[in-house]
């Protein structure tokens, strides 16, 4: 199973690459296959950025994400004790 995380396009390049940051860690992704421009949201699958959200939608997946990630560390706490 792939996860895709959105990220924030920083910094575009001639080249039609650019670099996404997802929550601090900074990533080089090719973003020839859509017309982002610095601070747009994209969804990046194997290095291409794929999709285009908007804010409101990458917030909700990232709490999304930050929600599974709460509940499988109470899983593995539970577990342990």
């Amino acid at each position: 199973m792939c996860l895709a995380i959105p990220g924030k396009v920083v910094e575009l390049h001639e080249d039609g690459s650019g670099i996404v940051d997802y929550g601090g860690v900074r990533r080089e992704a090719d973003l020839s296959f859509v017309n982002a421009k610095v601070g747009d949201w994209v969804i990046v699958h194997a290095g291409f950025a794929i999709e285009i959200l908007d804010e409101e939608e990458a917030k909700k997946t990232l709490d999304a994400f930050a929600l599974v990630l709460e509940g499988m560390e109470e899983e593995k706490l539970t577990r342990r004790g």
